[in-house]
Formats: C-alpha cells, sequence, structure tokens
C-alpha cells in the first residue's frame, strides 16, 4: 500500500498547505515543489533544509492516506481527482450492528474478515458445502473417482471347532424347543462355517441320540430342510461317515446308538439327502460291530418299506403335543393292555415317557381306574393299583394329574353305573385302597360319589348289596 502512494504522490505532486492537520506554523511557510529521492528503506538521508522540509511532508501524506485507507475502508471512502479524500455519507450504524462488525475495534487493519474468512462462525462452512459432492475437486489427480463406488462389508472370520461347538450348539437345542427349521437355517446362513459346514448334521445327531424321540423326528426334518440351502449333498454323506466311525464312543453315553444312527441313515435315504448307493458302500468292508449293526438296521428298514409299505418319513413319530387326542386315548389303552399281560412295571413307565405328553397323563389314570371298574377278577384292581402307586412315587404322574384323572371317573360315574352295575361299590373298594396306599390323598378320597339305592338296595335287604343276578 505505501509503495502505491509513493507512487501516486511523484506523479501528482500536492501542496503541503493542502494535507496539512492543522494549522500552517511558522516554519511552514515556506514550500517547495522539487521532487525528493532521498528515502532509502525507509529512513532518511542527510539533505538540505528545504528537502528535509518537503520529505516531512511526503510522510505526513503517506501516514494520512494510510489511515484513511485502513479506518475508513468499506466505508464508501474514495479519493478526489486532485487528491483530496472525500467521505461518503453513510447512515449510523445500530448498537447491534457494531456487536456484529467484523471491522477491528481497536482502529487497526484494513476492516477485513480476519484471516480472510477464517476463524470466526462458519469458517469451515455447513456440513452440506463441507461433505458435500460441490467441494470434492474432481480435477485434483490424487483423486480416485472408485473412491464413491467402494462398498465396506462386515468380515466375519470361520468358525475353528471350539467356536463352532459354543455356536452351533445353543442353535440346535434352542431349536428342539420351538421346531422351526427356517430359523435355524437363517441363523446358520449368517455364520462363517467355512470347513466345519460338514459338521453341522453331526453335531445335531449327536444331541439327538440323547434326546426324546420326538426330538430325534425334528432332527431329521431339520436335515432335510438344511440339505440344498445350508449344506449340500456331499456335507450330509460326510457327516455320516464321521458318525459311524464315532459309534464306539457313541455307545458308552448312548447304549442304543447304533439303532438309531441306522434309522436315521434310513430316514436319510427317504427323503433322498443320502444316495441310495450309500450302503452299498460298505458292504464287506465294515470291520466295526457297531457300525454294522447300524448299516443293517438302516438295510432292515430300507427293505420294509419297499416291500410292505413301512412308512420311515413317521419312523420316529411325532411328539405328544403334535398327535391328536383319540390317538393318544389308543396309544394309552395298548400300554395297560401290555402292561396287564407282561407285569412289567419299568417297561410301563419307560413307554410313558416316549409318550412325551406329561400334560395328558390324568388320561393314563382315567383309563386304569375305568379298566379296575370293568374287570371281573381282583387280579387286575392289584396290579393296575401296584402301578399307580409306582408312577406315583417316580412322580411320573403327579398329583394334579392323579387327582384330575380321580375326579374325572366320578363326573362319568352316572353313565358307567349303566353298563357296570356294581361300579359304584368296585370303585369305592379301589379308591379306598388308593388311599392307604398313598396314591391319593383324603380329600379327594371322601369325595368319591356313593352307590345308589334306586333298584339295588330294598327294604327288607337290611341294606345288603344285592348279587348281579338278583
Amino acid at each position: 500500500m505505501a509503495t502505491d502512494c509513493e507512487a501516486w504522490l511523484n506523479a501528482n505532486p500536492v501542496e503541503a498547505g493542502n494535507l496539512s492537520d492543522s494549522f500552517p506554523s511558522g516554519d511552514e511557510d515556506s514550500t517547495f515543489t522539487a521532487n525528493v529521492n532521498n528515502e532509502i528503506n525507509g529512513n532518511w538521508i542527510s539533505a538540505p533544509t528545504s528537502t528535509i522540509h518537503e520529505a516531512r511532508l511526503k510522510a505526513k501524506v503517506k501516514r494520512r492516506l494510510r489511515k484513511n485507507s485502513s479506518r475508513d475502508s468499506g466505508r464508501g471512502d474514495s479519493l478526489s481527482d486532485n487528491g483530496e479524500a472525500v467521505r461518503s455519507v453513510v447512515p449510523p450504524t445500530s448498537p447491534k450492528g457494531k456487536l456484529l462488525n467484523r471491522r477491528s475495534r481497536t482502529g487497526k487493519g484494513r476492516g477485513l474478515p480476519k484471516k480472510g474468512g477464517a476463524g470466526g462462525k462458519g469458517v469451515w462452512g455447513t456440513p452440506g458445502e463441507v461433505y458435500g459432492e460441490d467441494e470434492v475437486d474432481y480435477k485434483d489427480p490424487n483423486y480416485d473417482a472408485e473412491q464413491e463406488n467402494c462398498v465396506y462389508e462386515t468380515v466375519v472370520l470361520p468358525l475353528d471347532e471350539e467356536a463352532f461347538e459354543k455356536t452351533v450348539t445353543p442353535i440346535v437345542q434352542e431349536y428342539f424347543e420351538h421346531g422351526d427349521a427356517n430359523e435355524v437355517a437363517e441363523l446358520l446362513a449368517e455364520l462363517n462355517l467355512g470347513s466345519m459346514r460338514g459338521d453341522v448334521p453331526m453335531l445335531a445327531v449327536s444331541l439327538a441320540l440323547e434326546a426324546k424321540a420326538s426330538h430325534r423326528e425334528l432332527t431329521s426334518r431339520l436335515l432335510s430342510e438344511l440339505c440344498g440351502r445350508v449344506l449340500t449333498a456331499g456335507d450330509v454323506q460326510a457327516s455320516f461317515h464321521k458318525l459311524l466311525k464315532e459309534l464306539p464312543d457313541l455307545v458308552l453315553d448312548t447304549p442304543g446308538a447304533p439303532q438309531m444312527l441306522g434309522q436315521f441313515i434310513a430316514r436319510a435315504v427317504a427323503d433322498s439327502i443320502l444316495p441310495k448307493t450309500f450302503l452299498d458302500g460298505y458292504k464287506g468292508r465294515v470291520d466295526c460291530e457297531y457300525a454294522r449293526a447300524a448299516l443293517d438296521r438302516a438295510a432292515v428298514l430300507l427293505r420294509m418299506s419297499r416291500w410292505t409299505g413301512l412308512r420311515i418319513d413317521s419312523l420316529w413319530g411325532s411328539g405328544g403335543g403334535q398327535r391328536p387326542v383319540t390317538q393318544l386315548i389308543k396309544e394309552v389303552n395298548l400300554l395297560l393292555k401290555e402292561y396287564l399281560l407282561s407285569g412289567d412295571t419299568v417297561e410301563a413307565e419307560r413307554c410313558l415317557r416316549e409318550l412325551e405328553v406329561p400334560h395328558f397323563h390324568h388320561e393314563f389314570v382315567y383309563e386304569a381306574v375305568i379298566m379296575v371298574l370293568e374287570s371281573t377278577g381282583e387280579r387286575t384292581l392289584q396290579m393296575l393299583l401296584q402301578l399307580l402307586k409306582c408312577l406315583c412315587s417316580s412322580t411320573i404322574i403327579t398329583v394334579d394329574q392323579m387327582r384330575r384323572g380321580f375326579e374325572r371317573v366320578y363326573l362319568d360315574m352316572p353313565d358307567i353305573s349303566i353298563d357296570v352295575p356294581c361300579a359304584y361299590s368296585i370303585l369305592e373298594r379301589f379308591v379306598e385302597q388308593s388311599f392307604n396306599a398313598g396314591v391319593i390323598d383324603r380329600k379327594l378320597r371322601d369325595l368319591c360319589p356313593s352307590r345308589g339305592r334306586k333298584r339295588l338296595i330294598s327294604e327288607g335287604d337290611g341294606g345288603h348289596l344285592k348279587l348281579q343276578n338278583y
């Protein structure tokens, strides 16, 4: 700025009287118009008095121009043609305008925004301006156009053997509760199974061997559902090969593992997830007796399905909650009849557990009492009483289920007595013996209905019960 002022002064000399800030003194009356070039790098060299006086006038003009340019910048100040500063009329500003004014309040500087606009509010611009597409310099040689098309994905590491068991085992166990194969397929698809994919059927079958028959049925359905979505036919085949090799270890925990594995193989062949030639590959090459037993079991079942029409798809049966009530009643009656023929209490307990209907045990009690009322001998009463006592002692049948079974008999006694005239007397005797054996409590015994007097006891019989052939 100072250099521009000097150039203008050299080209347009002005008189000192016109630029003075005060009234002229005696020393300033005489003026000089000669050009002075005795200033070097801001330092004055020795010169005559007239030259020094003219140099002072120039310095005063410089200060005046600097002061006007810094203080009046942006206010419309300008210089006239003869070099005089002309101030334009500016309306007074409000106090609010002074607060928002970016000009320096100390009187220094040129009044421009600090740092060229940086350092104040909004200096970095709005988020849209900073991160928007307009701010991207596509002409920058360091800019890579492929950055816009980058897709970031989460990398899931493949599971090792320990992590595989900890992750997949809870999924299979929860499946045994809800039975939703689609949910299991979705959860397994989210995992990076890697080389452990072929161990999924092996783990599921191993857990099912120690579970219930309904869980084994669910496992067979799960394998059929996963094949083609999460697993391949090769994965399923490799898993059954490993299971046959590990049968000696599985038998230690589950003695019936060879027969169960044979049924799993037969079911897999029937569901078309194992090739029909799977069994042919083992002919004459099996040294393990457990593996031989499993393969023989599978071969027999497949032969029976082909010759006798055995339905392998229902080999495991269905869970207790999934079977109709009529089918459960038939199975309960069959269980009681087999017990009356064999007298094996342990086998009867095992069969009742395998029904997996703890909420339906009151039907078992009801059918047992009805058999006692319809029987003609003492043997049936004592055997069924012994069975109920064992089931009650082992808590297979709970107190609530036992009570509900007896109460159902009490309510149906009017209809039962039509077919069995002596039903009331037999019921009283059975209820009394059940109370003495600890099968029922006193309250349930007292609820037992009494026999009716109509057509059974006359006034002259002394209150004795008549025989059936009266």
